[in-house]
């Protein structure tokens, strides 16, 4: 951790105790993927079923955004999960 950091979690117990130390609603990084992004997802797929790396090229096309292959596989893997539930 960084100076700054640690500060700041100071300033913020002082200024509200334990629970100020909690992690806020909007606080940290936001998805890349997410429900909206479903549909072109399964169309990626149905196209190339062989290629995780070719179907996220196809829906970093479609969607105009960028993921790693890793984290494309977790968004599969999500909805294999949603799917089965």
């Amino acid at each position: 951790m960084t100076i700054p950091t640690v500060y700041a979690w100071i300033k913020r117990y002082k200024e509200n105790g334990i629970k100020g130390l909690e992690t806020r609603p909007g606080q940290g990084r936001k998805p890349i993927m997410d429900c909206s992004d479903e549909e072109a997802v399964r169309k990626a797929i149905e196209e190339d079923r062989q290629s995780v790396s070719k179907a996220r090229e196809a829906w970093e096309k479609a969607s105009g955004k960028k993921a790693s292959d890793i984290t494309f596989k977790r968004f599969l893997g999500a909805l294999v999960q949603d799917i089965s539930e």
